[in-house]
């Protein structure tokens, strides 16, 4: 029997949706929650949270032969999935960005407090929620745009975040420089502390540049 598998035009627009919808929730929460509107984004140009994209990703790759199966059966692998990419993810970001994007050490039933058995079972319940409700929906707006003109637009899209990319490398490496009192030695770093200096990315890793 073939495996049913995902296209790549299709995995990268449910990449954008995520990014996108992702960056609004947490916003949204953290609206409600704190009071403050901060940028939840994970590349300095366009509202894209990369972790939630590729936690899309992942999971429409993961679940998608398993889209008939069971609910429980969705649910222990998205529990296991989910996991396994939270605590990459949060240790690719410590090692890469040089501080802590979430910390559930005070939650019981942590590991490092990288992953805890809490959001453990959110991941469980939302891969049932993705596979069967969710993504169907993004796939039939997907379908509906033109073929041609999305391919087109996908790979003007996959140049632009490799460039947002490296930017935002480049941002992060100037702020650490930044407050080493180590002044800018070019134009192009004179730009980075102008537009994506230490507070744009204090505001956008949700406060946790300093406590890196």
């Amino acid at each position: 029997m073939k495996t049913e598998k995902v296209s790549f035009h299709d995995l990268f627009y449910t990449f954008l949706f995520g990014c996108v919808f992702g960056w609004i929730i947490e916003g949204i929460w953290t609206l409600i929650k704190k009071g403050v509107l901060i940028n939840h984004t994970a590349l300095v140009i366009g509202p894209f949270n990369v972790v939630y994209g590729v936690g899309a990703v992942i999971l429409t790759i993961i679940l998608y032969r398993l889209k008939n199966k069971g609910n429980f059966e969705i649910f222990c692998v998205s529990f296991a999935t989910g996991s396994i990419l939270e605590y990459i993810m949060s240790y690719l970001m410590e090692v890469m960005f040089g501080f802590v994007a979430w910390n559930y050490k005070r939650k019981p039933f942590n590991i490092n407090g990288r992953i805890c058995l809490t959001y453990s079972i959110f991941w469980g319940i939302l891969g049932i929620l993705w596979i069967k409700v969710l993504y169907p929906q993004i796939k039939k707006i997907i379908d509906k745009l033109n073929k041609n003109n999305s391919v087109k637009l996908m790979k003007y899209m996959l140049i632009f975040l490799l460039c947002d990319c490296l930017l935002t490398f480049a941002a992060i490496d100037r702020g650490k420089k930044y407050e080493q009192n180590i002044p800018p030695s070019n134009k192009f770093e004179e730009v980075l502390d102008k537009y994506f200096g230490v507070e744009y990315l204090n505001n956008m890793f949700n406060e946790r540049w300093n406590k890196k």
